[in-house]
């Protein structure tokens, strides 16, 4: 597989978007990374994340990957559009602890249509993996609270990372 990389930065986060290649040349996913240290009120008295902080790391994944399209959840409910979460899957595989710095990969394997899944792994700073995921979001019309298609604007903006 190749890999074409775009760096970005915001005010703590690193952040590396990929359009991931298959061997035919087409591109297969969108890919986001993001990094974000532990802070101390995330961990338990042993200094170990608590299992419940790991769907924050997930959500800090998706708000930064969005945002890397050039999309937020503001912007698309100010349109008439909500994502709530319809499952969460959280595989817990390594403890993070107090100070650790985590990578958090983002990625979406296919095409939305009333639903967008997120796929989340979180990294520390040897590699290891730590926790694996994965978010459904469901497209939701605001006025109605109606389960709708991907709004148009959002299948043009995620398209090019599939075609």
């Amino acid at each position: 597989m190749w890999f074409f990389l775009l760096n970005f930065s915001t005010f703590r986060n690193a952040q590396t978007a990929r359009i991931v290649e298959s061997a035919q040349n087409q591109y297969t996913m969108y890919q986001n990374t993001t990094q974000l240290r532990v802070r101390y009120a995330e961990t338990d008295q042993m200094g170990i994340v608590y299992y419940g902080i790991y769907p924050q790391y997930f959500e800090v994944g998706r708000v930064e990957a969005l945002r890397e399209l050039g999309l937020t959840y503001k912007k698309m409910e100010d349109q008439g559009t909500m994502l709530p979460v319809k499952n969460l899957e959280v595989n817990y595989h390594k403890s993070a602890l107090y100070d650790d710095l985590l990578t958090v990969k983002t990625t979406i394997e296919e095409m939305p249509g009333v639903k967008v899944i997120f796929h989340h792994k979180v990294f520390n700073e040897k590699d290891e993996l730590l926790t694996s995921g994965k978010v459904v979001l469901v497209f939701v019309a605001a006025e109605t609270m109606r389960p709708k298609k991907a709004p148009q604007y959002f299948i043009d903006i995620i398209k090019p990372y599939f075609s």
